[in-house]
């Protein structure tokens, strides 16, 4: 999953501005002004605050994690999803949504049938049916659908593909190949059956994201409306959508609880605030003022209004600080320059300074310290730090160990990141540990169009190592190791692909095959979470931090948790207004 051009990044602070920002937070805020805003919003209504925007409601063309957790909550079912509560654990599992269970696959892996459940219906009353979910699956492979959003039905059905990597399949509205796909998704009753073109122990993940949700045919206006909302969950939108300000979700009459085992569905309705900035929404929800006090915050607070939060005990039990997405890393180009020496990428490992980068990012409520690509919301994850350099760094053992390569000291090294203010401070950072362990550091700071440059034919000549990150689409390093390290989908004569540092080991591309066969759900994490050790171990990465969020919340809200497996978002499945 590329997630440099689906996430957006924080809205960035100036120096004069932290400092407004916190005098503003010291100070008493201004009413909003309305009697009704006065008394407390409302009664019953929950406003969630995000600066956006939001480009599409439509399940197939939903990209932005943010908005399919959001979408998920709300409106969009799924044939399974992941559930809310206190077990992080129990979280990663997905349960029947839609379906009465998890699924069922043979011992091929490579056919899962899902049953749809009894009383699930769409906002005008008829039912889901498992024509809706085939029809609403193959909307993914028309335009403008097939390259707008998520693209896993194209890449796991089993549809013949042309020589370009297209499907032969061209969506229900055009009609080419219709018979392909009517064989890789078919219905039976109430059974609907997906045929894959290769053996997958977590496909009931992947049909937890919306880009697998049904949609009724008799109502979907195609590329026409992008905020066209038809609902198969709690709420559905009242009038419309105004892509500059939001929109009101109400209460879905024939939305029925008892066939719901995911949302609780507090709030009688809920209201998106979009074109907020994260600073302005969360002094809006920190004054605690009419209608804010029923309001919780969609986007993570500014590094300096953490650390306000974080002191003040009541504001600390109104806010939540999960781990986000993101793993940071560093990619060292191991096909050419020093960085082919595996001493010397086991210098740079040993001589990163994790602590003095997170920081610079603002501190441990912003970050924690990483030492693998699988993310503590994945099974598998670990925290233990195979080459040994601990949170600071070891200088010593790094310039030892550099020396040994046989290379003249100072090494020479070209680092290169996607600049922002912050970004810039935090390699500043690890540029004066590296320099400590005997290199000699030339950062190439990059402001637009990062991967994309970085992936370029040659760029590993120019460069030695590459700042990067990743998050997983679903808990799963299935959607980690392989996207970042099967050479076989990565290195082509077009550039790298996400493999930035051109990392190629035929035997970990056979590991990668042999793992994704594994059908035991915990044997196959164990061994993903071997295969990441070894790639540490031969330099293939330096893990340097795990993202983490905060979100806050007014006083009137209850419920507020965050789900990681869902990229650690606010879990509307929980939130209730008192």
């Amino acid at each position: 999953m590329q997630t440099d051009h689906r996430h957006r990044p924080p809205a960035r602070l100036t120096a004069a501005l932290v400092v407004l920002v916190v005098a503003v937070l010291a100070a008493a805020g201004c009413s909003r002004g309305s009697k009704e805003e006065d008394a407390g919003g409302v009664p019953g209504r929950l406003s969630v605050l995000s600066l956006g925007p939001v480009a599409t409601w439509d399940p197939q063309r939903l990209a932005t994690p943010q908005d399919i957790a959001f979408a998920g909550r709300t409106f969009i079912r799924t044939l399974t999803a992941h559930p809310a509560g206190p077990d992080a654990a129990a979280r990663r599992e997905v349960v029947g949504d839609l379906a009465t269970d998890a699924g069922t696959h043979d011992k091929t892996l490579k056919v899962w049938s899902f049953t749809l459940r009894d009383g699930v219906t769409w906002q005008d009353g008829t039912p889901v049916t498992c024509a809706d979910v085939s029809y609403g699956v193959s909307r993914s492979f028309g335009k403008p659908f097939a390259t707008e959003g998520l693209n896993y039905p194209l890449a796991y059905l089993d549809i013949p593909r042309k020589a370009d990597g297209t499907s032969t399949y061209t969506g229900p509205w055009q009609g080419a190949g219709q018979a392909s796909y009517d064989k890789a998704v078919s219905c039976k009753g109430s059974t609907v059956t997906f045929r894959l073109s290769t053996p997958m122990v977590d496909f009931n993940q992947v049909v937890a994201l919306s880009v697998f949700a049904p949609v009724k045919k008799a109502n979907d206006r195609g590329s026409k409306d992008p905020y066209a909302v038809f609902s198969s969950g709690p709420y559905q939108l009242k009038g419309g959508w105004d892509p500059s300000a939001g929109g009101t979700f109400v209460r879905n009459p024939h939305w029925q609880r008892a066939s719901d085992p995911i949302r609780k569905a507090g709030p009688d309705s809920v209201e998106y605030v979009e074109g907020t900035e994260s600073q302005t929404a969360v002094q809006q929800v920190i004054n605690d003022e009419g209608d804010r006090k029923q309001a919780v915050t969609l986007d993570s607070a500014p590094p300096a209004m953490q650390q306000h939060v974080l002191s003040d005990d009541g504001l600390r039990r109104r806010a939540i600080n999960p781990t986000a997405q993101f793993v940071d890393y560093l990619a060292p180009s191991t096909g050419s320059g020093v960085m082919r020496s595996p001493e010397v990428r086991k210098a740079l490992a040993l001589a990163t300074n994790r602590e003095g980068y997170i920081t610079a990012l603002g501190g441990p409520s912003a970050a924690e310290p990483a030492y693998s690509l699988i993310g503590p919301a994945l099974p598998g994850h670990s925290d233990a730090d195979v080459i040994g350099g601990g949170p600071t760094g070891d200088t010593a053992r790094a310039r030892t160990e550099l020396a040994a390569s046989g290379l003249t000291l100072p090494v020479r090294i070209r680092v290169a990141y996607r600049s922002t203010p912050t970004a810039d401070k935090a390699m500043a950072a690890l540029s004066n540990g590296w320099e400590d362990a005997g290199f000699s550091v030339q950062l190439q700071p990059v402001e637009k169009d990062y991967f994309e440059t970085m992936s370029r034919p040659g760029q590993a000549k120019r460069t030695d190592v590459f700042w990067a990150n990743w998050a997983p689409a679903w808990p799963s390093a299935s959607t980690v190791i392989p996207p970042l390290f099967d050479s076989r989908l990565n290195l082509t004569p077009s550039g790298t692909g996400r493999d930035l540092g051109g990392f190629a080991d035929a035997a970990v591309d056979r590991e990668i095959s042999r793992i994704s066969t594994v059908a035991d759900p915990a044997a196959q994490a164990a061994a993903w979470a071997e295969l990441d050790a070894r790639l540490a171990s031969q330099g293939a990465f330096v893990a340097l931090a795990q993202r983490r969020s905060m979100f806050v919340a007014g006083t009137s809200v209850t419920g507020l948790s965050a789900n990681e497996a869902l990229g650690g978002f606010v879990d509307l499945a929980t939130v209730g207004v008192g």
